[in-house]
């Protein structure tokens, strides 16, 4: 496949922030709490200043947002959202589901996204109008669209059942599809761009968590927009994916939320 400039950059990213997770990778590293409570390492931001060198070196005039180092030039056209290892809490418990996401937006628009999960053994990437691939194979959602066929899986299922709104429908889904599990993190979003699930419902997410898996969802044929059915922004922290756009019509309408005033339909 043609990777532009901007793709070969984020993989070379991937595999620097590669690099320094190998050399942290079980080595009892300390852990700081942030002010938000989640948990920081060495390992965190060393690995988000290696993913930035290479990205600032490639295009210095874009802008950078990372879960660690935060915002430089905010008015760029082109701005990277990173968060180095998405997973802490998994890193340092040493099980190895956790990722590195990088994204790549243009506007408004998320156009790009790398998702290397190195100790699991797993990289997908994707580019707006290029497809979506998983370990270099071209992958595709599956085409499933109704419930009762459907694999679904569930994130922060705590957050989720606070939504009072919501937990009915989301009860009935359960109910409803072939199959529940809760794979969680980067890992559930690979799945169902290879069309190995077909739903994910999650909650209490970060942007820099879900851009660039919501690149490689969509351009493997998936929707992906949040519980409410609307476009992801920075400010998103929900996710509503499924495969085929009827299979995500029916649990917008499960979860009570389908035809409501600026909620979307026709997707």
């Amino acid at each position: 496949m043609h990777k532009s400039p901007f793709l070969e950059t984020a993989l070379a990213a991937a595999r620097a922030g590669e690099e320094v997770i190998r050399r942290y990778w079980q080595q009892n590293v300390a852990v700081e709490i942030k002010a938000d409570m989640t948990p920081v390492t060495v390992a965190d931001v060393e690995t988000e200043h290696a993913i930035k060198a290479v990205i600032q070196a490639a295009f210095p005039e874009h802008g950078f947002f990372g879960e660690e180092t935060g915002k430089t030039n905010p008015d760029a056209e082109y701005t990277w959202l990173v968060d180095p290892i998405d997973g802490t809490k998994s890193f340092v418990r040493e099980y190895p589901f956790f990722s590195t996401q990088i994204a790549l937006m243009k506007g408004d628009t998320f156009i790009l996204g790398v998702s290397n999960a190195p100790v699991f053994g797993e990289i997908a990437w994707a580019e707006q109008g290029g497809g979506a691939f998983w370990q270099d194979k071209p992958v595709r959602a599956s085409e499933i669209a109704t419930l009762p066929a459907a694999t679904l899986s569930v994130g922060n299922i705590k957050t989720l059942a606070g939504e009072a709104r919501g937990w009915g429908g989301l009860s009935d889904i359960i109910r409803t599809v072939n199959r529940t599990r809760g794979y969680g993190d980067f890992y559930h979003y690979h799945l169902l761009a290879r069309g190995s699930i077909d739903l994910v419902i999650e909650s209490d997410v970060n942007i820099l968590d879900v851009a660039a898996l919501s690149v490689i969802v969509r351009e493997a044929g998936g929707v992906f927009t949040d519980i409410e059915g609307k476009p992801l922004t920075l400010d998103s922290t929900t996710v509503l994916a499924a495969a085929t756009p009827e299979l995500h019509r029916i649990v917008l309408e499960r979860l009570g939320r389908a035809g409501e005033e600026g909620y979307a339909l026709d997707l």
